[in-house]
């Protein structure tokens, strides 16, 4: 039974997330290239405002915004599941090259199969999908051993090096690719938010709506599997099916959100990190944490990206990254 103290801890947490998202969108929405100022946005909210500030609103600032939260939310809770399954802390879908498998079948797609371009922006979670669970499928592969089952160090070894296996196969595609398609395949890389229209929302919202409440619901099966596996067998449930099923759902997670926003990693190893430093290890209590903070990190690093350097600013991949890898070294050298 969870303590109440957790559970009220949980909430505040909860609220502070909320409130601190809401601001910080807030601000998103006033600063840029095409500034609006704070007293037109509740005007031009209401259909008051101008030609100019309507299209900048609702055109410009307001899809970025909520594809960069839900892109944010995702990678975060697809790295807690890999984190729970493999009971390895370093888990992450950027670095175990995840991202990286679904950003070559985006690539492998956009370049070669001419699709008209209202299909192909539903189609993009999809494909990523396959080429993240093709990526997923061979990291487990290599990783698995018969006698001992799931290796975790092997597991991240096998995943930084299929990422740079993707990245060499990337770079080979981009020196064959026309000028304009590679300009696409570069922002992909570098963690460019560059799926910015509402379209691109209808697109991920079906894979968040489903896949979010599913893995809430499974939260207790993530504590388990973090057990040793005789403790898990005692239990009752079957390890590898549990393993499998929430593998898929990480990985189309992942997949959803970097069919939108590139190559970003680091998000799904710093939220859920900084969640458990809050309320403790019990997937019940971080998750919610963790997704909330997930997506108001990436809000922060893409709305200060995208305000440094005008206009084209710098890519929100970049600026999780500077947080992310120092980070990512501390972890190294704590286990």
């Amino acid at each position: 039974m969870i303590q109440r103290a957790l559970i009220k801890k949980q909430r505040i947490i909860i609220s502070i997330l909320v409130a601190l998202i809401i601001m910080t969108i807030t601000i998103g929405l006033g600063i840029g290239y095409s500034s609006l100022s704070y007293d037109r946005l509740i005007p031009t909210f209401l259909g008051q405002g101008t030609f100019k500030e309507e299209f900048v609103l609702f055109s410009i600032r307001l899809p970025r915004i909520i594809i960069t939260l839900l892109a944010g939310m995702a990678l975060a809770l697809s790295g807690a599941i890999l984190q729970g399954i493999t009971r390895n802390d370093l888990a992450e879908p950027g670095i175990l090259g995840i991202n990286s498998g679904a950003g070559v079948a985006v690539a492998l797609f956009f370049l070669f199969f001419p699709i008209q371009s209202g299909s192909f922006i539903y189609l993009l979670p999809l494909v990523a999908f396959i080429g993240a669970l093709l990526t997923a499928f061979l990291i487990y592969i290599f990783s698995y051993d018969k006698n001992t089952g799931l290796q975790p160090v092997r597991l991240v070894l096998t995943g930084v090096g299929l990422a740079m296996a993707f990245s060499g196969i990337m770079i080979v595609l981009i020196s064959s690719a026309e000028r304009s398609k590679v300009d696409f395949i570069a922002k992909w890389i570098a963690g460019n938010i560059w799926g910015s229209d509402w379209t691109f929302i209808l697109a991920i919202i079906p894979w968040l709506a489903v896949l979010i409440p599913f893995t809430l619901y499974r939260a207790n099966r993530l504590n388990i599997l973090n057990l040793s596996e005789p403790v898990a067998v005692g239990v009752g449930i079957s390890i590898e099916k549990e393993r499998i099923v929430l593998l898929l759902t990480a990985v189309a997670l992942a997949a959803a959100a970097v069919s939108v926003t590139g190559g970003i990693v680091f998000i799904g190893l710093l939220a859920p990190h900084i969640a458990r430093a809050l309320v403790g290890p019990r997937h019940q209590l971080f998750l919610p944490i963790a997704i909330l903070l997930g997506g108001w990190l990436l809000l922060v690093a893409d709305t200060i990206g995208r305000n440094i350097v005008e206009p084209e600013g710098i890519p929100a991949g970049i600026v999780v990254s500077l947080i992310g890898a120092p980070y990512f070294v501390y972890l190294l050298l704590k286990k």
